[in-house]
């Protein structure tokens, strides 16, 4: 494994050095303001702990201010704008993202950590994917006319019904994908006639700073998306309980999506979650091995395995089972660990020193309970926020490795014999985000989907997204669906109409 050096923010192009020299400002009705009280906070880069820039630090008086914005334009030109121009706004949006691709790549990874390599093809291209897959909504978005018969309802009756913006959506992301999760939340929501108080995570706000200036570029109406920086426990939580907030979309853990819950009461706002997992990767002995093991490697090792999706959790069939893991782990022990600008850098730091805590305190729990890492455990040099990629074998069931989502670079390995015990195996575990099967069996690998409790179960493949594809959890992995027609139900209500013809 390659060292983790650290690199100085004036090495980077002289646009992202020009965006990193000023505060970052919250977005509120179209003008770019300081906080209420005049405070910031730093955010830096986890490949060296360097401080990045400061960004307003928002607070209660900051999400009113934004959320009295939202709620003033619903009433403005975006509500009297044709579904056609909403259209060609959001498509614009996924233009502008793409001319500036290399702007947002090189401070996604200064920001999150991840590597550069992968911003540039993964996060910035989907995020223009999203907003032109919504761009397509607009004009589609159609009501439906029923015929109305009961008995307790003689005469003649026209009933249609018609679909309409939710109103104000407050949108709480987490810091794995900033921008891709940006877009998750902005173009359904605006494709549908929303306004938008979007609030990112304080640990990565930079991305959505810079997607402020292309929504303004791309001719979104003042106040139609504001965006307020600040803790979760201060701004999301305020944005969570404001009574002027209609709908609450968050993506995040599954503790903190219970105290959204919780916020969401006072007015009964309408509440999506995306939230965390634990997913079961299986292996059966007829797959093709070494496709298999390069995509349980990809599973557990993409992001940094700061992925709500990650194959944590892998399943192998005994026969297969010594091949399998000396496989994930030479793959696992031959990727580079290093700063997220370093074009060879295939494994970035963890986002911050909270989170490579977090890891380090599942790998020491797993070592005393008695799983054993056959490579990695243990944190990667003494700069940044590094982790060698893990594979714990020697585990049970009840371990915390096993049960508990690490959000790290960590897989836990565990063998099976019959087939039907896997199901029952996979399911054992409080989440329901995804899942993964490896088979030559066609017959066999859709029967093992269909009892699968996951929302989401891909077959010889996996982290296949698509705009086009709902995604969501069982369980406590999150309430609804993103993406696809089944997003639109999120954040739109139907109004029934009915004529009496007389």
């Amino acid at each position: 494994m390659t060292s983790a050096p650290t690199t100085a923010v004036q090495s980077i192009s002289s646009g992202v050095t020009d965006f990193l020299s000023r505060p970052v400002q919250h977005l509120i009705g179209g003008a770019s303001v300081a906080s209420a009280s005049g405070e910031s906070f730093a955010t830096f880069n986890p490949c060296d702990s360097n401080e990045l820039t400061q960004v307003a630090m928002g607070e209660t008086e900051d999400i009113d201010r934004a959320v009295r914005a939202a709620r003033q334009a619903l009433g403005g030109p975006w509500a009297k704008m044709s579904p056609s121009d909403r259209s060609k706004i959001l498509w614009r949006v996924g233009d502008l993202i793409e001319q500036r691709s290399e702007e947002f790549a090189v401070l996604e990874a200064l920001d999150s950590g991840k590597p550069l390599t992968y911003a540039r093809l993964v996060d910035i291209p989907l995020s223009a994917d999203w907003f032109r897959y919504m761009a397509g909504w607009p004009t589609k978005l159609e009501g439906t006319t029923i015929p109305v018969s009961a008995v307790a309802t003689p005469g003649n009756y026209f009933a249609y019904t018609v679909r309409e913006p939710v109103g104000v959506v407050g949108a709480v992301i987490a810091w794995n994908f900033p921008l891709l999760l940006a877009a998750w939340k902005l173009s359904p929501a605006l494709a549908t006639g929303n306004t938008v108080v979007l609030k990112p995570a304080e640990q990565t706000p930079l991305t959505a700073a810079l997607l402020g200036e292309v929504l303004r570029d791309a001719g979104v109406p003042d106040g139609v998306v504001n965006i307020v920086h600040g803790y979760g426990h201060t701004a999301g939580a305020a944005l969570a309980a404001h009574p002027g907030v209609d709908k609450i979309s968050f993506t995040g853990s599954t503790e903190v999506g219970r105290e959204i819950i919780s916020a969401a009461r006072g007015n009964l706002k309408k509440v999506t979650l995306e939230l965390g997992g634990k997913s079961p990767n299986v292996i059966f002995d007829d797959a093709d091995i070494d496709a298999a093991i390069a995509g349980a490697a990809n599973a557990i090792f993409f992001n940094q395995g700061e992925a709500c999706e990650a194959g944590s959790r892998l399943y192998v069939q005994s026969k297969v089972y010594d091949r399998v893991v000396e496989g994930v782990a030479e793959i696992a022990s031959e990727l580079n660990v290093g700063n997220s600008l370093d074009p060879d850098t295939q494994i970035g730091p963890m986002v911050s020193k909270k989170q490579l805590d977090t890891v380090l305190g599942y790998l020491e729990s797993g070592r005393v309970d008695g799983a054993r890492a056959v490579v990695g455990g243990r944190q990667k040099g003494e700069a940044g926020y590094f982790v060698e990629p893990t594979v714990l074998v020697d585990t049970t069931p009840e371990m915390k490795v096993v049960r508990e989502e690490i959000f790290g670079p960590v897989v836990t390995v565990a063998s099976f014999d019959d087939p039907d015990d896997i199901v029952r195996m996979a399911n054992d575990t409080d989440y329901g985000l995804a899942a993964g099967v490896w088979t030559s069996d066609v017959s066999k690998a859709h029967n093992i989907a269909a009892q699968f409790r996951a929302g989401t179960v891909w077959i010889n493949s996996y982290h296949i997204l698509d705009p086009a594809l709902p995604f969501g959890g069982y369980k406590q992995s999150g309430w609804g669906r993103e993406h696809g027609a089944a997003v639109l139900d999120a954040y739109t209500e139907t109004k029934t109409v009915i004529l009496n013809k007389g």
